[in-house]
């Protein structure tokens, strides 16, 4: 008969999905676990090559009210997107022209773009943005059409905000896949957009997903950083995210559940 053996690492396992305390055989990792690896690293590697279907989106929008600019990087393909990353910062020449056409002037511009996972941008974005739309609206705040970009990188929300004139920009990517998140979206705000900013004069939301920071909890963070931006004139190491704890869902509420105590 065997004996029932206590693993002290269960709830540790229960409260988070790193891979800690893999179980052995021998001196290898057991089978069921390098399976596991090999199968979410194949997911992390489509993530990145997966192709970036721009029609829901520009949809969506649209249902909601938010004109939009369908644009594209200098990058021509994905190859060249990962082999150039300065390519993917950067308008080609046609959507340049485009995003120049259009009206200039704003408070707020969002940029949507696949960047290293199409996946998250396509499941992420339309919620987040469902989120925060209503109080940015009711605050007044004169949002510019939305671009959404094929092969883009964070950089390109710069050029992006700067030609149509606006205050702020928001950026909302697809973030580098991990073993554990392959659809993980991260939003950057830059003050003042323009060519040439740096990543230390953004504020950056990351891993925003249901099994992440939650849409609520992303929304707040993010309100709060366009208002204290618009009042202080600044992004980046000078802001820093002191969302009012109140604002936010409480830990293992239906708003957040990813963030539920383990049983």
């Amino acid at each position: 008969m065997s004996v029932p053996v206590d693993d002290p690492w269960s709830r540790m396992r229960a409260a988070t999905p790193a891979r800690i305390a893999l179980p052995r055989a021998g001196s290898a990792i057991a089978t069921p676990a390098h399976l596991a690896f090999q199968l979410a690293h194949a997911r992390a590697r489509d993530a990145v090559h997966a192709p970036f279907d721009p029609d829901p989106l520009l949809e969506g929008l649209g249902e909601r009210g938010l004109p939009t600019l369908e644009v594209h990087s200098a990058a021509p393909d994905r190859a060249a997107y990962l082999a150039r990353p300065d390519l993917g910062r950067r308008l080609d020449a046609a959507s340049r022209s485009a995003v120049e056409a259009a009206p200039r002037g704003c408070d707020l511009v969002f940029v949507v773009a696949d960047g290293l996972s199409a996946q998250a941008v396509t499941s992420h974005a339309l919620p987040l943005i469902d989120k925060a739309l209503p109080a940015l609206r009711r605050d007044r705040w004169r949002i510019g059409p939305v671009a959404v970009v094929e092969q883009g990188r964070v950089a390109i929300g710069d050029e992006i905000g700067e030609t149509l004139g606006a205050a702020l920009v928001c950026i909302l990517i697809g973030e580098r896949p991990g073993l554990t998140s392959p659809d993980s979206l991260g939003a950057y705000l830059t003050w003042q957009p323009r060519i040439g900013r740096t990543d230390a004069e953004r504020n950056c939301l990351s891993n925003i997903r249901p099994a992440g920071m939650a849409y609520d909890e992303a929304a707040q963070r993010l309100l709060y950083l366009c208002g204290q931006a618009r009042l202080r004139q600044c992004t980046g190491i000078t802001l820093k995210d002191e969302t009012p704890q109140d604002t936010l869902p409480k830990v293992g509420s239906e708003s957040n559940p990813s963030l539920a105590a383990p049983d």
